[in-house]
């Protein structure tokens, strides 16, 4: 899930060595990657959901978090770093959608059979190191978190100081969330073969290396539990006297940073209510040929029904009429 066109279906086709072009992903799609763990033995599945439509459809994340599913789901969150006016409120919405369900799941999720409610299936999702930085204060998220920038060869070329604030508050949102962050482009491989380690980390176990970027003039690639607050530091204020901001905690003395110097944009972004049967790219030629002579057919008898049905009621009204004055 993510930014609306933040780049997700490029980016997990990579993932995937699927060469094939990327389409707009309808709401909510599913797809699954395979790999083989070694000669003559079963391959892992990994089950994947696709969000679309940015934060207009987060509450579609009910249909792949449930009570069977809790205790290995591992949530993408991938993040437009060319649109930081949009990043902070796609990155809140989403990430409340995905923890309020997990939250329903844990409190409310029995088994089909009407025993006891899974109450340690996502407490036991995720167990941090005693020696993980800043264990107390931090909050993980209830499962596994990869926060990825795309689009890293346009953010790239943004004013030194503006990069240096997105890096840094990405950098705090994540290490507070014990996540892993990393920055991408589907332009380059390199950067494309570190997501594709992350990616395989999530879904099938296997080691994402040990390389460490925490440098905001480079692409960040920080695995989690990686960094710390006093690497990150303080929020970079710019222009801004921290001390009259009125902030409840930590991640919204952030939050107040960051929006003073990139003023954010509505989330509420408006379901786009198209119909699939006239988007290209679902064309089916036999179909569609079916479909529109069906059209031809139903229009005309709807309004030829139409047209005798108002007749047929023109002539109960005269009968009607008739009655009445005759007797």
């Amino acid at each position: 899930m993510g930014s609306k066109a933040g780049g997700k279906t490029s980016i997990l086709l990579r993932c995937l060595d699927r060469d094939e072009p990327s389409k707009p992903t309808l709401a909510l799609e599913y797809t699954f990657g395979r790999r083989a763990r070694g000669h003559n033995t079963p391959k892992d599945i990994a089950h994947l959901w696709e969000l679309g439509g940015g934060t207009s459809l987060s509450d579609l994340v009910q249909i792949p978090i449930t009570p069977d599913s809790v205790s290995y789901v591992s949530i993408i969150l991938v993040l437009d770093l060319s649109k930081p006016n949009a990043l902070w409120g796609t990155m809140e919405k989403l990430l409340n959608a995905a923890h309020t369900q997990l939250e329903e799941v844990q409190h409310a999720g029995k088994t089909k059979s009407g025993a006891k409610p899974q109450t340690n299936a996502l407490s036991s999702a995720r167990v941090l190191p005693k020696d993980y930085p800043d264990r107390e204060l931090i909050s993980p998220f209830p499962v596994p978190l990869l926060i990825i920038g795309s689009k890293y060869d346009v953010f790239q070329e943004f004013d030194s100081d503006k990069k240096r604030v997105v890096s840094k508050t990405l950098r705090f949102v994540a290490h507070y969330y014990a996540a892993s962050l990393l920055f991408t482009s589907i332009k380059s491989e390199s950067l494309m073969s570190k997501t594709k380690s992350f990616f395989s980390h999530l879904a099938f176990g296997v080691d994402k290396g040990k390389t460490v970027s925490c440098d905001s003039s480079k692409p960040l690639v920080i695995p989690a539990g990686s960094d710390s607050f006093s690497q990150i530091g303080s929020p970079p204020a710019m222009d801004l006297d921290i001390t009259s901001l009125h902030a409840k905690n930590p991640k919204d003395l952030w939050r107040k940073v960051y929006e003073h110097v990139f003023p954010q944009e509505s989330t509420s972004e408006q379901r786009e209510l198209k119909d699939p049967a006239s988007d290209p790219q679902y064309s089916e030629p036999q179909i569609d040929a079916m479909r529109a002579q069906k059209d031809q057919v139903t229009i005309p008898t709807y309004l030829n029904h139409f047209t005798v049905t108002m007749q047929t009621s023109d002539v109960i009204k005269n009968m009607f009429f008739w009655f009445f004055f005759n007797f």
